[in-house]
């Protein structure tokens, strides 16, 4: 159960754990910022590293298939909720996303309550990049707002698109991928819902 293609998902979730911690300093340490940015980044990559390699080594599980999309929901989540606190992403923007993740993991549960196996479709894998490119875009934001010397050109110029500052062109990544996100949020979760209805009454 526990080969690599999995231990890369629970690394994922420990990396959370991390960055949460490392967030949580950024109001007494800006440097902070940084780091959390980094150890997202690198939490958003082993979601594409262990599909990858799942595929790759023939080691699709079904533990695999219900803790990834978990570990995905866990990073996103724990970002959006940071970033509703320090008045970057609208509260209720963080609530629709939250509230999803919940329905789906929920029904996922009762799918596994009758041997039936929920794994991510291409909508939900849409949505997760959506969500994942808007976290780091913010904290990307955050990071060159409080501590510039550490965020190399191009970089600077990018984090400028991210930013939430009242704009419309010098924001426009932001609304790109807050609003694409949004949508394929509440779209990914009717298909799951209309799916788990047709599953239930063929029950």
């Amino acid at each position: 159960m526990l080969n690599l293609p999995n231990i890369i998902t629970l690394t994922r979730i420990a990396l959370v754990v991390v960055f949460s911690v490392i967030i949580s300093m950024a109001g007494l340490y800006h440097w902070a910022y940084g780091i959390a940015l980094l150890t997202f980044v690198f939490a958003a990559c082993t979601d594409w590293l262990d599909g990858y390699l799942a595929r790759k080594l023939n080691q699709v599980t079904t533990f695999g298939k219900l803790i990834d999309p978990l570990a995905d929901k866990i990073a996103v989540s724990a970002a959006f909720i940071y970033l509703t606190a320090v008045d970057i992403c609208p509260f209720w923007v963080t609530i629709v996303i939250v509230a999803r993740e919940f329905l789906v993991t929920g029904l996922r549960q009762v799918a596994q309550g009758f041997g039936v196996i929920i794994p991510a479709g291409t909508s939900g894998k849409w949505k997760t990049a959506f969500q994942l490119a808007y976290c780091i875009g913010c904290l990307l934001f955050l990071t060159n707002k409080y501590t510039p010397q550490y965020v190399p050109f191009p970089l600077d110029f990018l984090a400028s698109l991210c930013a939430n500052d009242g704009g419309v062109l010098d924001n426009c990544l932001y609304h790109i991928t807050l609003w694409g996100a949004l949508i394929l949020t509440v779209y990914s979760g009717a298909v799951y819902c209309v799916g788990a209805r047709k599953f239930m009454k063929a029950q």
